[in-house]
């Protein structure tokens, strides 16, 4: 099997020839990364959603968890579903593209058209694999700034993401604070935890098992780590929903059953969703991208950039923040942003601070929740006064 073969059977047709804007930077452009080496060539595929003003101050990064993307506010080209956000961005919704121009980029290290471990490496003609360095959260931010550039904005109005996105949002914070006019961190944390690190830990370990990954090498060998990959998610899917959610969902109903058939198969209404999030995971993702976004997270811990103190990576900003956590996340628990408060306020930052009462778990940024719509339209809104943009229906 060929490697585009191998891509198209692994859903990854996106990695090549994404369905989305990209922007090409060549030798005189390489990514410096943290690992000490860098990436060149480099190509960033991303969305934008509105338009941009006549002076540039009306720009929104959207910045996407692990397994998000850029297709954050369109149907997903792989899944045909909404985007991830499509809730959250759109014409009169709290980040209204009759007002601001939203722009989202796939991470580097991700698996739809920005470079990534399934991107062919020019100095071999071979996927990257493993060979592709190790990517931090800064150098994701470091590659979209790099794009911000290619868009010839200087500082956009605001940076906003939830989980691994809020880690962006919060490097974007420290290394361009000039830059950033305001930022909303959503469930989030400024250093994974050890738990963090363990669970993720469990997932690169399934992936690495399924005797298809092939040290990494699976696509040129014509198959896919399905079931590895399949397993991270599902573990990794249960930390994002909380207790309460599941019992209300599921509690520990048979699926299609009126007694228990004693054997191995999905029996419970739990673990046949779990099997389901698991399945339709591998057809947009691809494992080695799993094992890079996790991996870019464990290494997260901004205050260890400041000599172990967050608050200097924040001091005497002009930034404004608005902080979102919820009290049934468990992933990113409401102390991880209190902790991230109590350091802006420390360093002197505008910042304001909602914790947000819901049983949704992690997953509550994703999902309908009027509270945190307000929250994020309100803080719009307030920064839209303060930067000077004129009402939505005065954009042009």
């Amino acid at each position: 099997m060929s490697y585009v073969t191998a891509i198209k059977a692994a859903g990854l047709r996106e990695v090549d020839a994404p369905h989305s804007e990209v922007v090409h930077f060549g030798p005189d452009r390489p990514l410096e990364l943290d690992a000490g080496s860098t990436l060149c060539p480099l190509t960033i595929a991303y969305q934008t959603y509105g338009a941009l003003n006549a002076d540039k101050s009306n720009a929104i990064l959207v910045c996407h968890a692990l397994t998000g993307d850029q297709h954050v506010a369109n149907d997903h080209p792989i899944t045909g579903k909404p985007g991830w956000w499509q809730t959250m961005v759109g014409p009169g919704k709290p980040i209204d593209t009759d007002r601001y121009f939203v722009i989202a980029s796939n991470v580097v290290g991700g698996c739809m058209g920005t470079t990534g471990p399934a991107s062919l490496n020019p100095a071999t003609g071979r996927p990257y694999g493993l060979d592709l360095p190790v990517v931090t959260i800064r150098d994701m931010v470091r590659a979209q700034a790099m794009l911000i550039d290619h868009l010839g904005i200087d500082t956009l109005f605001c940076v906003v993401g939830g989980s691994m996105g809020g880690m962006q949002v919060l490097q974007w914070a420290a290394s361009y604070p000039s830059r950033v006019f305001a930022a909303m961190p959503v469930a989030t944390a400024a250093k994974h935890s050890s738990q963090n690190i363990a669970f993720h830990e469990v997932g690169r370990q399934a992936v690495m098992a399924d005797p298809d990954w092939r040290k990494g090498r699976y696509l040129e060998e014509g198959v896919v780590p399905t079931k590895g990959l399949a397993v991270a998610r599902m573990a990794a899917h249960i930390t994002y929903l909380s207790d309460e959610a599941l019992q209300s969902k599921f509690g520990r109903k048979l699926q299609g059953l009126a007694a228990p058939a004693f054997s191995f198969d999905a029996e419970f209404q739990i673990e046949n969703y779990l099997r389901y999030q698991g399945m339709s995971f591998v057809d947009r993702f691809d494992a080695n991208s799993y094992l890079y976004m996790t991996r870019a997270c464990d290494y997260f811990d901004l205050a260890a950039d400041y000599g172990g103190s967050l608050a200097l990576a924040f001091k005497n900003t002009r930034t404004r923040f608005c902080v979102v956590s919820f009290n049934s996340d468990w992933l990113y628990p409401t102390a991880a942003s209190r902790a991230i408060v109590h350091a802006l306020n420390a360093g002197g930052a505008s910042v304001s601070f909602v914790d947000i009462e819901t049983d949704r778990g992690h997953d509550a940024f994703l999902l309908n929740i009027p509270e945190f719509f307000a929250t994020t339209r309100g803080f719009l809104d307030a920064a839209a006064r303060a930067r000077g943009l004129p009402p939505a229906a005065s954009i042009g």
